[in-house]
């Protein structure tokens, strides 16, 4: 009877030993998943928390003056840009056009009249990519529309807006690598010009939301922009009978705070 008894005890006690020893390797692994976790979550947003703060990544800026950038991205278009830069020259107002590299290339002279009338030109990509790219390949997009924007005007491109607004680390870090700034825009005042909502829906869009430091984005390629052609005359006036003055991004930079707006970055704009 002792020795069964004794038996028990030692089969009781093993079991409670591998139990506890099983349990304990299981906490262990949910231990080092919740690690892991969160490193690799504390990898992905400390970057875009550093770019923001730093100025590197621009969303918004902050200012007391009643300076506002308007900016034109995917062009420059043979039918559109014109229409824009004359309806730009009408009004004294200037811009920052993001151009695509190969459109710059196609279109050399519109690249020069946009320099010469005291826009501003930034890079936005050779061919204009959607889908996701390798850091090498982006580097090289950016290289090629700098080489191409540098022979036709002698300048080179000081900031760069990723295709779409979509920001990953391949797309951003080349890019700050080279000196870049990364240029987005107030998220409040994007009319989405391009999914033709209207003109009125433009104007409204823009005009109702805008702020001291506002940057806009508008389009002069990528389709049909009739709609933003009708609608920017009626936007710059009503902004310039606001006292708002339109200027590049440089200008706008120049006596400007950057405002991080990491939470709303995070939702519309970071991709991993």
């Amino acid at each position: 009877m002792k020795r069964r008894g004794a038996g028990r005890v030692v089969f009781y006690l093993a079991k409670r030993t591998i139990k506890t020893i099983i349990i304990g390797i299981l906490v262990l692994g949910l231990v080092a998943l919740a690690t892991s976790y969160t490193a690799t979550t504390t990898a992905k947003g400390a970057p875009v928390e550093d770019w923001l703060r730093n100025g590197q990544v621009i969303k918004q800026v902050s200012t007391s003056k009643k300076l506002v950038a308007l900016t034109f991205d995917d062009g420059p278009s043979q039918t559109f840009t014109p229409q824009v830069l004359d309806i730009l020259q009408q009004h004294q107002a200037k811009a920052t056009f993001f151009v695509v590299g190969k459109r710059a290339e196609k279109y050399p002279e519109l690249i020069k009249r946009i320099a010469a009338e005291g826009h501003e030109l930034a890079n936005h990509t050779y061919n204009h990519p959607l889908s996701p790219v390798k850091a090498d390949k982006l580097a090289e997009e950016l290289d090629k529309t700098d080489e191409v924007i540098f022979n036709i005007t002698q300048r080179h491109t000081l900031y760069f807006r990723p295709p779409g607004g979509k920001c990953t680390k391949a797309t951003v870090e080349p890019a700050l690598d080279k000196g870049y700034k990364v240029v987005l825009w107030t998220a409040q005042e994007d009319p989405k010009d391009w999914s033709d909502p209207g003109v009125a829906k433009i104007v409204s869009q823009v005009v109702d939301n805008v702020r001291n430091g506002s940057i806009i984005i508008l389009h002069d390629c990528g389709g049909d922009r009739t709609q933003t052609v009708e609608a920017l005359p009626q936007i710059i006036e009503a902004l310039q009978k606001k006292g708002y003055v339109f200027v590049t991004v440089s200008e706008l930079l120049r006596d400007s705070n950057t405002v991080p707006a990491i939470e709303e970055f995070r939702m519309e704009n970071w991709l991993e």
